[in-house]
């Protein structure tokens, strides 16, 4: 979006600003009841649209927990085509479920996955099932205030702070920065492998952290493959082949950065985040992917769009990614199995 159009766009923002500063301020006032649940809760958010690294998060809590404890995530199902509360099985799909909650259950298929609009009724639903969870994941839920979750993550993208944007629709907030408040951890994703102390530092001062507040700094880091159903190639030999790269994610810099880095050349074709992919942009793919002459040749995208089009195209690859902590992961590790043995159910685990 250009200035000219934010400069328009900002009576509007300051409005909305208005607007959910008033519902957080009746919510903190118990004026307006968040619903507290006897199961421990964590939930993973952000105070902005777009991508922040939540999905990742989402996967290294599960893969942290889910070795003691009876691990469920419950999202509410991004851009599915269908609605209500829905149990993650082997006959689910993208469409149903969502990219995001589809691409943990094809990692994750011994845990519970679920999608609902309604947190509350997904929650309720969960605690319902014959043999419950003992801890929940709230995938995406910050501004969810209708629940009082007992351990609130809240990410931002080190080179996207949340401090240094301002409100829809001028700029991506979903609600003001005080928001912040609310969580117990702040974790800056998507930092630089080359990320210095001081650089940590200066993040940090200018984040504002409450006393209460522990900030964390986390990096992506991909496989040493990309695969499929069927195959792996490794990183090194891409290198022989012609790659069409197609991403339908809020930001695919970094994945050109990385694919940059390694000396692999590819042409890009870019879709907005959640993209649907349509007969006609498969079509498209496939005319372009046609025109490479090279016999060592492959379409490569990431897991998120991956598991929306697997079945419709050949010769796809994904890349996978992984959340890796830079320093204090064990600190981060300690503060959510204390937080989960303190409050779980299963007090022999605990």
């Amino acid at each position: 979006m250009t200035s000219k159009k934010r400069k328009l766009l900002y009576p509007l923002s300051v409005l909305f600003e208005g607007i959910t500063k008033a519902r957080n301020k009746l919510y903190d006032k118990e004026l307006l009841v968040s619903k507290e649940f006897d199961i421990p809760i964590i939930l993973v958010g952000n105070l902005r649209i777009g991508g922040t690294g939540k999905t990742p998060q989402v996967a290294y809590l599960v893969r942290l927990l889910n070795d003691q404890y009876k691990v469920a995530v419950l999202s509410r199902g991004y851009k599915r085509k269908t609605s209500g509360f829905i149990l993650a099985d082997l006959n689910s799909n993208a469409s149903e479920i969502g990219d995001e909650a589809y691409q943990l259950f094809r990692q994750f298929p011994d845990i519970i996955i679920a999608v609902d609009a309604d947190r509350t009724n997904g929650i309720q639903k969960l605690q319902a099932l014959k043999n419950p969870p003992d801890v929940i994941v709230l995938d995406d839920a910050f501004q969810h205030r209708k629940i009082k979750a007992g351990f609130n993550i809240l990410l931002t993208p080190y080179s996207d702070l949340y401090v240094d944007d301002t409100h829809l629709p001028s700029g991506n907030l979903r609600e003001n920065v005080i928001g912040a408040e609310r969580a117990q951890v702040i974790v800056v994703t998507k930092c630089p492998d080359t990320l210095t102390e001081e650089q940590e530092y200066k993040t940090a001062v200018k984040l504002e952290p409450t006393l209460e507040q522990t900030i964390f700094f986390t990096k992506v880091s991909y496989a040493d493959f990309v695969k499929n159903e069927n195959a792996k190639i490794t990183i090194s030999d891409l290198l022989d082949y012609s790659i069409l790269l197609i991403t339908g994610i809020a930001n695919p810099k970094p994945l050109s950065e990385f694919l940059d880095a390694k000396s692999i050349e590819f042409k890009h074709i870019a879709f907005q985040d959640h993209h649907h992919f349509s007969k006609s942009d498969l079509r498209a793919i496939e005319k372009e992917f046609k025109q490479f002459s090279n016999k060592k040749k492959v379409i490569v995208t990431t897991e998120k769009d991956y598991v929306r089009i697997f079945s419709s195209l050949d010769n796809l690859y994904y890349l996978a990614i992984e959340t890796t902590f830079i320093n204090h992961q064990k600190d981060f590790d300690k503060l959510i199995l204390n937080y989960v043995g303190e409050n779980t159910r299963n007090r022999k685990i605990s």
